[in-house]
């Protein structure tokens, strides 16, 4: 037999309690006795009855568990990667506090929802990087995210093909390894100014291998300046540059796989449904595992306790004889 917890201090209280209260009611029997000048020896005849259903209900409060029981747990997730933009414009305020920062509140949140998911990061600009791999680690990712800021990646634009083919690679590298290629998701996030290449090759190569696509637009469409150090942002003629959302890409994108476009802008923020439509995709079987499911059999105790209180209750005698 084991015990899901030991004798703690809520329990010496208790037992102490009762001790005392029995103490005062024998003491105040022992007096009317005297008085009368009778005897008291009743006083003990449920004493013995007393203890038992007393020690009955301690035990049950201790969580009694006791036989060989095993269950199979089934592990399913879903593999997933979060491809965040490094730009520049990702600094710019007119998300507030500002787009990246609010990027980084609400994929803290995000992780929170799919904690048997593995999930992994991708930072891009130009270039793109993995900055954590695909992990069940929330701890370590919510580190990354911490961390992550517009000075990690080289900034000569954004190329949108960029972290799409970095993903698609590493989800390859992992069915090689034993993986499958069910459940396997990609949210790019960006503020959509994309300055590569024509990206009909990647979207051909994520519907065939069947993974969805999930975009997340950050930004404005009337847009802000590009903070950078203590002034904004200007082009080669001196002129503020202006950054504003374009949503037409991302949009396509996620149209032309198969996936779907959110949005977070001035008084919209769509990523619950974005956190839906992850919810709604069937995750794959990981693993099976047996484990020990023992049960807690405190009603073995509490029932012959409750029964003993009652016949307690419902039995007198007479304690003193006057």
């Amino acid at each position: 037999m084991t015990w899901y917890k030991g004798l703690e201090e809520v329990e010496i209280i208790f037992l102490a309690l009762i001790a005392l209260a029995y103490l005062g009611y024998y003491f105040r029997l022992r007096f009317i006795a005297s008085f009368f000048k009778s005897s008291n020896r009743g006083i003990f005849k449920k004493l013995p009855l007393r203890i038992i259903y007393i020690t009955l209900v301690i035990l049950a409060l201790l969580g009694p568990s006791f036989g060989n029981q095993t269950r199979e747990i089934k592990v399913i997730g879903k593999d997933i990667f979060l491809a965040v933009d490094l730009s520049k414009s990702m600094d710019a305020r007119d998300v507030n506090p500002s787009r990246l920062e609010k990027v980084k509140f609400e994929l803290r949140r995000l992780i929170d929802e799919f904690g048997s998911d593995r999930i992994g990061l991708i930072i891009f600009s130009s270039e793109a990087f993995v900055q954590c791999p695909l992990t069940y680690d929330q701890s370590a990712l919510s580190l990354f995210i911490e961390t992550i800021n517009t000075d990690l990646v080289p900034s000569a634009g954004t190329e949108l093909h960029e972290p799409l083919e970095l993903a698609l690679e590493k989800l390859k590298e992992d069915e090689k390894g034993g993986g499958k290629n069910q459940a396997q998701i990609i949210i790019l996030i960006s503020d959509g100014e994309d300055f590569g290449n024509d990206s009909n090759k990647i979207i051909k190569q994520i519907k065939n291998q069947g993974i969805k696509l999930f975009c997340l637009g950050i930004g404005t469409e009337e847009g802000a300046p590009i903070p950078e150090r203590n002034r904004n942002m200007v082009d080669d003629s001196g002129k503020e540059v202006i950054t504003r959302l374009d949503r037409t890409g991302l949009k396509r994108l996620a149209i032309e796989t198969g996936g779907k476009y959110f949005e977070i802008s001035k008084g919209l923020n769509e990523i619950e449904k974005l956190t839906n439509a992850i919810e709604n995709i069937e995750g794959e079987l990981k693993d099976t595992r047996q484990v020990d499911a023992s049960s807690n059999k405190f009603i073995f105790f509490l029932l012959p306790a409750l029964i003993l209180a009652l016949l307690d209750a419902f039995f007198t005698s007479r304690t003193i004889r006057i």
